[in-house]
């Protein structure tokens, strides 16, 4: 049994003076006690905060999920726990169908050996996505929208967890509701869908918007198009970028209004460059320019992030005026909630014992998996 005394508890409405008792993996008790026999840690007046949950991240410290190779999923996964993330979604390319499948498998593989942050499993960005707004893709490598290709592209392996896909594709329809039917969170991305499209998709089962604002038909005053459509839908989440560099602070704070608390998941979209210093680095086979603090294509084209869902927090707090609480919430509580997990992202008796803790700053000094100390 572990208890965790002395730290500032970020709980679902306050934060809170407590101590945190866990056993087997899970949190037991919220008490002032500490229980006989009980391996104490001193948290040291730290906030102590639900680990974050990353659903969109292909890589960090020079390596990428689409390498599918298990000690490469392993540097992500211990890389991660640095930024707060104690559990993620490896995220696929729309790369050729061998290639995923061996991403895919390599995943399988590892999941469940993880040695830092755990893997929730996998999320599959493409290959059913629109040539018009690939943004970092490649466009030879889209394929149609089928659950024939879908199941080619798993190889059999039943861990993904979510797909992001442009719903105006032909067969797109058939399946969202295929894909809704097994649990799997769909997500609306790198899309040409109108407004009219994007909220058909929504009714069909699909409950996100991914890297909200970047590769999507934008808001106009006459085509209110994919940003139109998540922002007039209550229920479905939008992924948020917070890094200051694909989403202007205005926009993302209008974002952040309309979606409120509950609906807004921030994810760090980050690349094998996250992490690393200026230079040139690999994505999807294409390479990829890390300078001015962002990761470019050679054409300009801004890339994913090479940020941590920490910085991101911390973005959230400074520059959207976003109380701690709620900045946290949007990186854990929200990303389990859209995943359908029901014991993950709150300090709370009952949920699984995924634990960081920060500073002032949401610098991380110590992160906890299962109950486990990792970082």
């Amino acid at each position: 049994m572990l208890c965790i005394k002395n730290g500032n508890v970020l709980l679902e409405d306050d934060i809170a003076q407590v101590n945190i008792i866990v056993s087997e993996g899970r949190i037991v008790a919220l008490s002032h006690d500490v229980p006989d026999g009980a391996q104490v840690f001193d948290a040291k007046g730290y906030y102590v905060s639900p680990g974050f949950i990353d659903l969109h991240t292909h890589g960090r410290k020079n390596c990428d999920t689409m390498d599918a190779l298990e000690d490469h999923l392993q540097t992500i996964s211990e890389a991660n726990l640095t930024t707060g993330c104690t559990s993620y979604l490896p995220t696929t390319m729309t790369m050729p169908i061998s290639d995923v499948a061996q991403a895919i498998a390599a995943v399988a593989r590892v999941m469940g050996h993880e040695a830092g942050a755990r893997i929730l499993g996998v999320h599959m960005e493409g290959p059913f996505i629109s040539e018009t707004h690939k943004g970092a893709q490649d466009a030879k490598n889209i394929i149609p929208a089928t659950l024939e290709n879908f199941l080619a592209l798993t190889g059999g392996h039943d861990i993904v967890k979510k797909i992001t896909l442009a719903p105006e594709n032909e067969g797109a329809d058939v399946l969202i509701r295929a894909l809704y039917e097994e649990g799997i969170s769909v997500s609306v991305g790198h899309s040409d869908a109108t407004y009219e499209q994007a909220m058909k998709a929504f009714a069909l089962g699909a409950n996100s918007t991914t890297h909200t604002f970047n590769a999507m038909t934008p808001l106009k005053h006459r085509a209110p198009g994919i940003v139109g459509a998540v922002m007039n839908s209550p229920d479905v989440y939008a992924e948020l970028i917070l890094d200051g560099k694909h989403v202007y602070w205005p926009s993302a704070k209008i974002l952040a209004r309309l979606k409120g608390p509950d609906h807004l998941c921030l994810i760090t979209d980050s690349l094998e460059c996250a992490g690393m210093p200026v230079g040139q680095y690999m994505l999807g086979g294409q390479k990829v320019w890390v300078k001015g603090g962002r990761a470019e294509l050679a054409d300009g084209t801004i890339a994913g992030s090479i940020t941590g869902l920490n910085e991101e927090v911390r973005n959230a707090v400074t520059h959207l005026n976003i109380p701690l609480l709620t900045a946290v919430k949007m990186a854990s509580y929200n990303p389990a909630r859209s995943l359908h997990i029901k014991d993950l992202g709150l300090i709370k008796e009952g949920f699984i014992a995924d634990l960081i803790l920060f500073d002032e700053n949401i610098d991380v000094k110590a992160a906890f998996v299962k109950g486990q100390k990792k970082y």
